[in-house]
């Protein structure tokens, strides 16, 4: 089968698709800089699928690096990009860290891209590139606004690096998945969420705060328009994110794309409030989650859940597994982590 570079592989969604391509019998490549995850998790990736992938430890900002990787795995026929800072918060008090590591590493990659005869470019993109959307649901046609943050920048402009370079590049085709909220871990718990120091997200917050780890979770702001006033998002297993890779990567493969360069939005197509997600972490673990209302936090829109026709219609896919199956499985990923290290 085809060798796919998967960057970032090792962290949360990539490592989740990593599964799902070797799966499919997929040789798959690992680039990882190990600056939020874990060399552990080739363990996990092993024992789920029997195979170890190939993996190389590498910081994709060393240019001659990245150049040397291409030479000598120059037979690769795919790339998945997840390679990324993507804290909003963090992002705003460091503009220029994340411009640094989400722009200039792409850059380096789509170079050596070119110099390759034919080959499929899966980019790890955002919702954030809709800013607070005019309309609900959100649509593929919905403008691209103004980003509310620098990380939300840096997947607008990472989209228009790869759209840019595609105009040009007859050799390369690209699909651009706009996610949105990506939470869960995979059933057999072997791998999963997990973040170094304190969560930048809300559902490995509410994991650690159920299982004590951190005092208590905060919820920012509950003066939103929205029913119980606290903000909305789509929130999706990533083990059905990382399907819709696969998927997304074999339409490039097989040239079944429609043009060389595409966008999809990968969802459920509901949305559900921070409330909603704490009400289903304590129904499926049975705790009460100690949690604290609190100012709004710059950089947050108020609601964003996708229109997931297109990818439903034209990729052939949709989402399995509900938000309770993501904080299960979430869960007993905590239950599991904090498990092994008090051992």
């Amino acid at each position: 089968m085809d060798k796919i570079l998967v960057t970032g592989g090792l962290g949360f969604i990539g490592s989740h698709t990593v599964v799902e391509l070797q799966n499919e019998g997929y040789e798959v490549v690992i680039i990882d800089d190990l600056s939020n995850s874990s060399e552990k998790v080739l363990d996990g990736i092993t024992a789920i699928t029997g195979k170890t992938p190939i993996f190389e430890k590498l910081d994709l900002k060393e240019k001659d690096k990245v150049e040397a990787f291409f030479a000598k795995h120059n037979d690769i026929k795919g790339v998945i990009h997840f390679a990324a800072s993507k804290a909003v918060g963090e992002s705003v008090k460091e503009p220029l860290l994340y411009y640094e590591n989400n722009i200039s590493t792409l850059v380096y990659i789509l170079k050596e891209l070119k110099k390759l005869p034919a080959v499929g470019f899966i980019f790890s993109s955002s919702c954030t590139v809709y800013g607070q959307a005019d309309e609900l649901p959100i649509t593929e046609n919905a403008p691209v606004k103004q980003a509310e943050s620098p990380y939300g920048n840096t997947k607008q402009i990472g989209e228009e690096i790869i759209s840019d370079t595609c105009k040009v590049s007859p050799n390369l085709k690209a699909i651009a998945l706009r996610y949105f909220n990506p939470v869960g871990a995979h059933e057999s718990v072997e791998i999963g969420e997990l973040p170094i120091g304190v969560p930048q997200n809300l559902v490995p917050f509410i994991t650690q705060t159920g299982i004590g780890l951190r005092n208590e979770l905060s919820v920012f702001g509950e003066d939103y328009p929205t029913p119980d006033g606290t903000c909305i998002r789509d929130y999706i297993h990533v083990v059905d994110l990382a399907k819709a890779h696969v998927i997304a990567l074999g339409r490039l493969l097989q040239n079944k794309n429609k043009a060389n360069y595409e966008t999809f939005n990968l969802g459920t197509g509901k949305g559900s409030s921070v409330l909603e997600v704490v009400k289903s972490f304590e129904k499926v673990s049975g705790k009460k989650l100690n949690y604290k209302i609190v100012g709004r936090r710059e950089g947050d829109i108020i609601s964003a859940y996708a229109d997931t026709n297109k990818a439903n219609n034209e990729l052939g896919w949709k989402t399995e597994l509900s938000l309770d199956d993501a904080m299960s499985s979430a869960w007993k990923w905590e239950q599991k982590v904090r498990a092994a290290e008090n051992n």
